[in-house]
C-alpha cells in the first residue's frame, strides 16, 4: 500500500521556506507521480518554535494547511489569527497564506496541494515571515476545527459498529477538484468497512491512536503520524483493534469536480 511515516528522524531541516521566520523539519510524503488525480503533493512538517512558512500565494493550485496539535498563527489573505489545537484552513487559488509557530513547542503540520486545470505550477513570495504580525479574531479567517463534539455517529461503508464523522470542507469550498477534508473517530472495535472508489483518491492521516489498515488485500498496523494514500480503484478500509480511540483526518480529490463514488465490498475487516 502507498504508505509513509511522518517522524522527526526522517525529515530534513529547511530554513526560511517561502521567506519564513526560521527552520522547520520538512518531509515530502507523496509527490505528483504518486497520484492519479490532480493532486500535486502531500507534505508534512514539524514547525519548530519560531519557525514557519512565509507569506506567499499560488495562482495555479489550491492547498489546505492542517495542524494536528499545539498551536500556530495562521495567515490568510494578510489576516492573521492564533489557532489553538487542531485546525484546517483552505487556501483557494490566488489566496495568500502563511503559518508561524509562536510557541515553545513543535507543531505538527500537513499541506495538501491540488493543481488547477492546465497543469501549471509556481508560487509568489511576498517577503514577509509574519513574525509579530498583528492578530485578528479567528472569525475573520476560514478556520475548520477538529472538534469531536461536532461528530455524527453511524456505520461507515458497512463497517463494524458506528464511527464519528464530519465533513469540515467540501468540494463547494474550492475551485479545484478537492473533494473534501473530513474528521473521523473510530471507537475501540469499530471500522471503516472495505470499499473502493473509482473516481476519487483518499488520504488517511492517523492523527491519534492506532489500527489495522487494509488496502488491496494487504493489512498492516498503522500509528499516529502515518499517512496512507488510497489510489483510484484501490480497495481499502481500517479497523480499530485496540482499546483506545483512533482519530483520522481524511482528504479526498476527485477526477471530476464534485463527482463522488463508493462501492462497499461487504467486509468489516474485523477479522484481519
Amino acid at each position: 500500500m502507498p504508505f509513509a511515516q511522518v517522524r522527526r528522524d526522517n525529515m530534513e531541516e529547511l530554513d526560511k521556506v517561502h521567506a519564513g521566520a526560521g527552520p522547520i523539519l520538512f518531509g515530502r510524503v507523496f509527490e505528483r507521480d504518486d497520484f492519479g488525480t490532480d493532486w500535486k503533493f502531500i507534505h508534512a512538517s514539524y514547525l519548530l518554535p519560531g519557525g514557519g512558512i512565509g507569506h506567499h500565494r499560488h495562482d495555479y493550485s489550491e492547498e489546505i494547511f492542517v495542524t494536528l496539535d499545539n498551536a500556530a498563527q495562521f495567515t490568510h489573505n494578510g489576516r492573521t489569527t492564533q489557532i489553538e489545537g487542531g485546525a484546517a484552513v483552505p487556501l483557494r487559488q490566488g489566496e495568500s497564506h502563511a503559518i508561524y509557530n509562536h510557541t515553545d513547542t513543535d507543531t505538527r503540520w500537513f499541506n495538501f496541494n491540488v493543481g488547477m486545470a492546465g497543469g501549471k505550477s509556481g508560487s509568489t513570495d511576498h517577503g514577509d515571515d509574519r513574525k509579530g504580525a498583528p492578530l485578528e479574531s479567528a472569525d475573520r479567517l476560514p478556520v475548520g476545527r477538529f472538534d469531536r463534539s461536532l461528530l455524527t455517529y453511524g456505520p461507515s461503508h458497512d463497517g463494524k459498529g458506528e464511527i464519528g464523522a464530519r465533513m469540515i470542507w467540501g468540494s463547494q469550498d474550492f475551485q479545484s477538484n478537492f473533494g473534501f477534508l473530513g474528521h473521523a473517530l473510530l471507537p475501540p472495535g469499530t471500522s471503516v468497512g472495505y470499499h473502493r472508489h473509482e473516481r476519487m483518491e483518499e488520504c488517511y492521516v492517523i492523527a491519534q491512536g492506532s489500527g489495522r489498515m487494509t488496502e488491496d488485500g494487504e493489512t498492516r498496523e498503522v500509528f499516529a503520524g502515518d499517512v496512507i494514500l488510497n489510489k483510484l480503484g484501490s480497495s481499502h478500509g481500517i479497523y480499530n483493534h485496540t482499546t483506545e480511540e483512533l482519530e483520522l483526518v481524511v482528504v479526498a480529490v476527485t477526477v471530476e469536480k464534485g463527482i463522488f463514488d463508493a462501492t462497499n465490498l461487504g467486509n468489516d475487516l474485523s477479522g484481519r
